[in-house]
């Protein structure tokens, strides 16, 4: 049975300031914590309904069996799930080495947890490993996050660090530093390398003006829009899929 200090505890972590207090956060669903429980990612305590089964059980884990009406207290979801998993934010000091047929994403105060979310699901996909995120980006380990990567979270590393630390170590780089503008290069046409970095504006502001400044790639993606009554621009996590997918297509025809 639950103590009320356990489900405050728990329930408080759907905020920052807990899960930075506790550096803790809080993952539902059963896909969800198998993918954790498989990954490096430190898993501190399960609480699971009579109907969940695991398909791995860690015995450095604690796994508590609780009701189904104390999971509803502790779930941060509409309809709970059967299991629900407290984890130790990992500690991620990412190495801006890149190898010659990496590609890694920088996001320059992307704001929106569910673009985060998605961008970090494409990077899975797209066999990019690492995320460089601003500190003024979302939380990648809030709950909508967290849940809108469908597992990915344990599998793409991501830090942050402020912003002038990125533009200085990726200004020493001797690699292709592509950001994504309304006004560029038709993604489509330009010639694209294997490796390099990709920006990754804010939603409302596009990218600032400390990463424009290293930028050597300019690259838009067209509109083919018969009106000019279109779109204006692009979600940033669709301009993302496209991005990541054109780079990825070059290096599948060179292979060939």
């Amino acid at each position: 049975m639950l103590s009320i200090s356990q489900i405050k505890q728990i329930k408080n972590l759907q905020a920052k300031k807990y899960r930075k207090e506790h550096n803790l956060f809080i993952a539902e669903g059963n896909r969800l914590v198998q993918d954790l429980l498989q990954s490096s990612i430190q898993v501190s305590k399960i609480f699971y309904v009579e109907s969940w089964t695991p398909m791995i059980k860690n015995e450095n884990i604690s796994y508590q069996q609780i009701s189904k009406k104390e999971m509803e207290r502790i779930s941060g979801l509409s309809t709970p799930s059967e299991v629900l998993a407290v984890v130790k934010v990992p500690v991620k000091q990412i190495d801006f080495k890149i190898s010659e047929s990496e590609l890694v994403l920088v996001l320059d105060d992307v704001q929106d947890p569910g673009n985060l979310g998605t961008i970090i699901r494409l990077a899975d996909w797209f066999g990019i490993e690492k995320i460089i995120c601003t500190s003024g980006t979302a939380d990648a380990y809030s709950p909508k996050v967290v849940q809108s990567t469908m597992g990915s979270i344990a599998r793409v590393a991501i830090a942050y660090y402020n912003p002038s630390k990125i533009v200085e170590q990726l200004a020493n780089k001797m690699v292709p530093v592509y950001g994504t503008f309304l006004k560029g290069e038709n993604i489509f046409h330009k010639k694209l390398s294997q490796n390099g970095v990709i920006i990754l504006g804010n939603e409302g502001n596009g990218i600032s003006k400390a990463f424009e400044s290293i930028v050597s790639h300019r690259i838009t993606i067209p509109s083919f829009s018969k009106t000019d009554c279109g779109s204006e621009s692009l979600n940033v996590a669709v301009a993302a899929a496209i991005v990541c997918s054109e780079f990825r297509r070059r290096t599948a025809m060179d292979l060939t």
